[in-house]
């Protein structure tokens, strides 16, 4: 699992489709429900959001803070 978080191309593609999916979603809980379909989560924290995996919360990438 430590691969998917240290592969910069896997992190950049991951990032992309996140970002893209959430330009086509209207609400923040079907940009949710698209990213479920893709095995991923968005989670906020302290420090800011990022995209785990959805079966074992592994982080894949950190998202920009959106407004």
């Amino acid at each position: 699992m430590t691969i998917i978080h240290s592969d910069p191309l896997i992190r950049a593609h991951v990032r992309n489709l996140v970002m893209s999916e959430r330009q086509r979603s209207r609400t923040d809980k079907e940009w949710q429900n698209r990213l479920a379909g893709f095995g991923y989560a968005v989670e906020s924290t302290e420090v800011g959001t990022r995209v785990v995996t959805l079966t074992h919360r592994v982080e894949v990438c950190t998202l920009p803070i959106f407004e």
